[in-house]
């Protein structure tokens, strides 16, 4: 089976084709926009399936990487794989960026538990952790730097993710660092999809909410049914 893996989750605009039964990529196309991954995302995968041999046709599944990430990549990476999966007439597969980063970091330091991590500003840390066989045993989920200190002090995993370099610094110790980017490879989503299989339809994680919320205090109370001024 052929497998198309798609990753807006953050500055990367990305797309690979992956043979699932050879477990090898095919081709990929990936573009470091920052923004615009509506723009650029159809294009990308585009010459992702050009560069592969492949083509709509040929495909097997649809993977994409569903966050925790940017609001607006996550929305157009999840909403173009549920399209495309809906069109094809086959399975859309959702792999989370910490789920991926933490199997990069276990391609480096096999037989490891990995504790994946992202900064998220505003003093919070996005992160999961995964035991020696990758079983997930938290999150993913909010927290602050000094409680992803306190972990990784009492499991001495190995790091991946943007917080990764924090988080050793506040626990005052070495580690080992896997990748240290907002999103991992785009092949490793191909790979963790085709092994994964076919779950729920694939939807953002956003592990914060909104920063616009409606003012309560200005809205006009309704005048009563009847009543005249």
């Amino acid at each position: 089976m052929k497998l198309l893996a798609i990753d807006c989750a953050a500055n990367l605009c990305a797309a690979c084709v992956y043979d699932a039964a050879a477990g090898k990529e095919l081709g990929r196309s990936v573009l470091d926009l920052g923004k615009g991954h509506a723009e650029h995302l159809m294009a990308v995968i585009e010459q992702a399936l050009t560069t592969g041999g492949a083509d709509y046709a040929g495909l097997g599944a649809i993977a994409v990487s569903t966050g925790p990430g940017s609001f607006t990549g996550l929305r157009v990476g999840v909403s173009a794989a549920r399209g495309l999966a809906l069109v094809l007439k086959i399975p859309a597969i959702g792999v989370t960026t910490l789920e991926a980063l933490a199997a990069q970091a276990k391609a480096t330091f096999p037989g490891r538990a990995v504790l994946a991590a992202l900064d998220a500003g505003r003093e919070e840390i996005h992160a999961a952790l995964y035991d020696e066989a990758s079983v997930l045993i938290y999150g993913p989920a909010v927290t602050t730097l000094s409680q992803a200190a306190a972990m990784a002090a009492d499991r001495s995993p190995v790091l991946a993710g943007t917080a990764a370099t924090q988080i050793a610094a506040s626990a005052g110790r070495a580690f080992d660092i896997g990748p240290t980017s907002a999103t991992a490879d785009i092949a490793i989503y191909a790979r963790l999809a085709a092994t994964t299989g076919e779950g729920e339809k694939p939807k953002p994680l956003y592990l914060r909410g909104a920063d616009a919320k409606p003012q309560a205090g200005f809205i006009l109370s309704r005048k009563k049914a009847g009543k005249k001024d």
